[in-house]
Order: C-alpha cells, then sequence, then structure tokens
C-alpha cells in the first residue's frame, strides 16, 4: 500500500509512476486528493472543539470552586460532545474510503526500471548458455511426457478438469528430485526452510496485494464459519510470518525458503498456454522471501535473482534474465527480474522464475516494521519474493533440453542423487 502522506504531497509522482505502468485512476482513485482535504479539515476542527472543551472544563471547575453558574457552558459542552462524536464518526468514514482506495493502487516503479506498456518494452540483461543444437525435431513436453508414460493430462482432466496433470514414476520422482536441490541449494545459501499452512485468511493476502484486487484469481473456500484461501505461492504466508511485529535491525535481512502446492484459478487467461505444464490450476514451487532495509534492498534482490539463477546452473540449462518494464511489472513490485528458460521444444525463452522487490508496498498493509536502533522509531521493512524454482516448468525445461532421439531423457547430473544414480528416464515397460 502506498504511504498516504507521499501520495498527497507528490500527487504529480505518484500519477506519473501509476500512469507508467498502464494504470488510469478511476473515479474513486483520483478522488484521493479531495477525500484527503476532507479528512484534514475534519481533524483540525476535532481538535478545536477538544481546545474547546478542554479550556470550558477548567473554567467550568473554577466556576465550581467559586460556586458560579456554569449551567450556559456545561450545555455548550454537551453541543461540543456531540459535534466530535459526530465529526469521528465521519473522520472515520473518510478513513476507510481512503484505506480502501489505497489498497486498490498498484506501487510505483523504482527510477531504475524501464517506462514501457508491455513485454515488447523489457530489457535483457544476460544471457548464461547456448541452447542445444539437435540432429532431430525436438518435441514439447505434451509429447515427451505422455510418450514416456511419466505425465497423464487425460486421467487428470477426468478427475479435475482442464489444467491439472498427473505424474507418473519417473515423473514424480523426478519432480521430487527438483524439490529437493532446490531447497538444499537455498538451505546452503542462508534461507531458512519453512513449511507454512497453505490455507490463509484474507487480511493475509491482503497484506500481500492479493486482496482486495485479484479475488477472482484465487481459489476460496470455508473453514467452520469463515472464509479462506488456499495459497497462490509461499510468498503469501512467508511474508507474513512477522505481520504485526517489530524486528531487530540485527536480525535483518531475514531470508525463507519454502517448498509448497499453489493453486491459482488463472482467471482471464484462458487460451493462453492451454497445453502442457506451464499454467497449471496446481502447481509445485521453491519460493525465496526476504525481510529486509531500504537501504539494502536492491543489492538484495540482486543477490535474490543470483540465487535463483544458481538452480539453472547446476542443472547447465541456457536461460536469459530479463528487466520488466513498468506495464509488465506485478501488482505489488517496484522492480522486478524474470528468469526466463530455454524450450526446445517451444523454441522460446519461457518464464520460470519472477524476482521482485517490494518496497515498503506490502509491509505497510501487513504492517512489518524493525527498529533501527534501540530508541529508534519503527521503520517499515521492504519486502522481496522470488522462484527459486517454479518446479514443474524446471521439469519441463529438463525434459525439453535432455530429450534424446529415441525418447528417452538424459538425468541432468546434479539430479542423479535423487534419483538413485540413474542416468536415463525411459518408457516403461
Amino acid at each position: 500500500m502506498l504511504d498516504l502522506r507521499f501520495v498527497v504531497d507528490n500527487r504529480a509522482r505518484v500519477e506519473e509512476g501509476l500512469g507508467a505502468r498502464g494504470h488510469v485512476l478511476s473515479e474513486a482513485e483520483a478522488g484521493v486528493w479531495t477525500q484527503d482535504t476532507e479528512r484534514r479539515a475534519l481533524i483540525v476542527r476535532v481538535e478545536e472543539l477538544r481546545h474547546r472543551q478542554k479550556v470550558c472544563g477548567e473554567e467550568i471547575a473554577r466556576k465550581g470552586k467559586a460556586k458560579e453558574d456554569s449551567t450556559a457552558l456545561k450545555a455548550e459542552m454537551k453541543g461540543v460532545a456531540d459535534e466530535i462524536k459526530a465529526l469521528e464518526a465521519s473522520l472515520e468514514e473518510v478513513e476507510a474510503r481512503l484505506k480502501d482506495v489505497l489498497l486498490t493502487l498498484p506501487n510505483l516503479p523504482d527510477a531504475s526500471v524501464p517506462v514501457g506498456r508491455d513485454e515488447k518494452a523489457n530489457v535483457e540483461v544476460r544471457k548464461v548458455g547456448e541452447p542445444r543444437r539437435f540432429a532431430f525435431t525436438p518435441k514439447p513436453h505434451w509429447d515427451l511426457g505422455p510418450e514416456l508414460g511419466i505425465v497423464d493430462f487425460e486421467r487428470a482432466a477426468r478427475m479435475s478438469g482442464s489444467r491439472f496433470a498427473v505424474l507418473w514414476d519417473d515423473g514424480a520422482r523426478l519432480e521430487r528430485a527438483l524439490i529437493q536441490l532446490m531447497l538444499e541449494l537455498q538451505g546452503g545459501r542462508g534461507y531458512r526452510e519453512i513449511i507454512p499452512p497453505y490455507i490463509v485468511t484474507a487480511e493475509t493476502l491482503t497484506g500481500t496485494g492479493q486482496l482486495p484486487k485479484f479475488e477472482g484469481d484465487l481459489f476460496k473456500t470455508r473453514a467452520g464459519e469463515r472464509d479462506v484461501y488456499l495459497i497462490p505461492t509461499a510468498e503469501v504466508p512467508l511474508t507474513n510470518l512477522h505481520r504485526e511485529e517489530i524486528l531487530d535491525a540485527g536480525a535483518l535481512p531475514l531470508k525463507y525458503v519454502a517448498f509448497t502446492p499453489c493453486f491459482r484459478s488463472e482467471a482471464g487467461s484462458y487460451g493462453k498456454d492451454v497445453r502442457g505444464l506451464i499454467r497449471q490450476h496446481q502447481f509445485h514451487k521453491v519460493e525465496l522471501v526476504k525481510l529486509t532495509t531500504p537501504e539494502t534492498s536492491m543489492a538484495e534482490l540482486e543477490g535474490m535473482v543470483a540465487d535463483a539463477e544458481e538452480v539453472l546452473k547446476r542443472l547447465e540449462l541456457p536461460y536469459r534474465v530479463v528487466l520488466l518494464c513498468t506495464g509488465d511489472m506485478g501488482f505489488s513490485s517496484a522492480k522486478t527480474y524474470d528468469i526466463e528458460v530455454w524450450l526446445p521444444g517451444q523454441d522460446a525463452y519461457r518464464e520460470i522464475s519472477s524476482c521482485s522487490n517490494c518496497g515498503d508496498f506490502q509491509a505497510r498493509r501487513a504492517v512489518l516494521r524493525y527498529r533501527p536502533d534501540a530508541k529508534g522509531k519503527p521503520r517499515f521493512v521492504h519486502t522481496l519474493n522470488g522462484s527459486g524454482l517454479a518446479v514443474g516448468r524446471t521439469l519441463v525445461a529438463v525434459l525439453e533440453n535432455y530429450q534424446q532421439e529415441d525418447g528417452s531423457v538424459i538425468i541432468p547430473t546434479a539430479l542423479r542423487p535423487y534419483m538413485g544414480g540413474r542416468e536415463r528416464i525411459v518408457k516403461r515397460a
């Protein structure tokens, strides 16, 4: 959530930043500045009346001691008290409206983010590894997996509908091997492993920016008498671990890693990536989250990107890093790098990780603060999140990049310890 004072005091900068993201202010959002003027006027009037109460209270007390009549003053104070009550109710309504509006505004892009409307304006930062040259036409994973008998879309569709998959035998084991590699790698790079809840409250999702704006993208259910949601990413519970806490500056940065299933309705994306494992309603992901100080957050973002890249380096998969433009970033992000892996079966680089610095945007929503020193005033932390990596998409990359002409798939060297030392996946007899 944006800081109201900053929004009010920097209207031109806010409108420019939102415009760069392609966000057109609604009538309610454009009313922030008028609403804040009303809010400030109400505060001034309430303070004036409270001052009047104090002065008259002292006068009533003096008159009482002097046995003088204070009936008129008491009647005035009754009117003042009633007016204060009415003004405070109005102030509460205005502040609630302002908060509701602020919850709909996306984060402002960092000055280092390129301005552009869509992915065409994204900037390639670096390319690592050369795509393999095949002596045959490489197949996409949606053909490879079923032919090997390790990916089953038809049975999943009968059970759950479209955009689900069943992984059999070596498919399931390969996914588990990837998860183990990712968790052990990031644990060795200083991340603390967490198993968080997979069901969270609306308040938790509001803290990271999924609510109220993106409820249609979520799976909602009931737990007793309350509405709860399946997590769309482990970013949600990990970022909220310290909600409403004040952290010690000496403990920062906090670095967390978690493997979880993720659940997304993918509302509005129908017709896109309908084949295969790229865009599923249920998928696995290893997520990285950092909580740090404003002064170090951009350096920590670069470090997080390097942490995610290391997985692809260990798997010897070609990839590139792309800096997203203003119009292509997520709602809560101030700066985002996408890591895109090469998929020969699709003859394209596809996103496998997205690493973002959200600044204090999520911290304001979740009330995540730290104290710079023992006597210092609490400040909001900066939150960062990134995939380390999306497991299903990594499995896709392994299948497509390591496929052989006979239909088998070579197991990357880094995964063999988790695959019983085996070197190849072949069709089950």
